[in-house]
């Protein structure tokens, strides 16, 4: 039975690192209840290194390989709340409809393509890539809200045309002449 909670948990999401964890991608991560990275992490030192921010759930994408890798699952399936997640590298794998087994929200990465999308009754969240730059694609990584109205997510972009995203400027009220 899931439980039903009056707080919303945030989940920091991440994937296709390989190997590269960007300070930015961090300072975006800061404050989550949880991260959860969907796979080609690239090594076990970046799922360290998140799991000193927040509780770190990871799938095994394709290109994690060897010992360090061996015990990370394909795929991964757990509750935030009321709220079903499915963790799994690369969307194209599912079969069926998500939702017919009670999953809200699927989480991928593989195609470096950060969405936020409405399927039917389930929600697909792809963080795009945190790693290195593929093509012309964003850098980026995604924040889900999970409360008791459901989950709701975005994309957030790391890097402005290769360069590290400035923070917003605090607006100034200007004196009247």
């Amino acid at each position: 039975m899931r439980r039903r909670s009056t707080r919303a948990t945030v989940i920091g999401v991440i994937s296709d690192t390989h190997g590269l964890l960007r300070p930015e991608a961090l300072a975006a991560l800061a404050g989550v209840d949880r991260i959860v990275h969907a796979g080609d992490i690239g090594s076990a030192a970046v799922l360290d290194a998140l799991r000193a921010i927040a509780p770190v759930i990871a799938v095994r994408g394709n290109n994690d390989r060897g010992a360090w890798a061996a015990s990370i699952p394909e795929t991964v399936t757990t509750d935030v709340g009321a709220v079903r997640l499915h963790v799994v590298h690369d969307v194209n794998t599912l079969r069926g409809d998500p939702a017919e087994r009670g999953i809200d929200v699927v989480i991928a990465g593989h195609s470096h393509r950060p969405r936020v999308e409405r399927r039917g009754r389930w929600l697909l969240v792809n963080p795009g890539s945190a790693g290195p730059r593929r093509f012309s694609l964003p850098i980026a990584v995604a924040r889900l809200h999970v409360g008791p109205g459901g989950a709701r997510a975005r994309v957030i972009p790391l890097l402005e045309d290769g360069a590290p995203r400035r923070a917003p400027q605090a607006s100034r009220a200007r004196r009247a002449p």
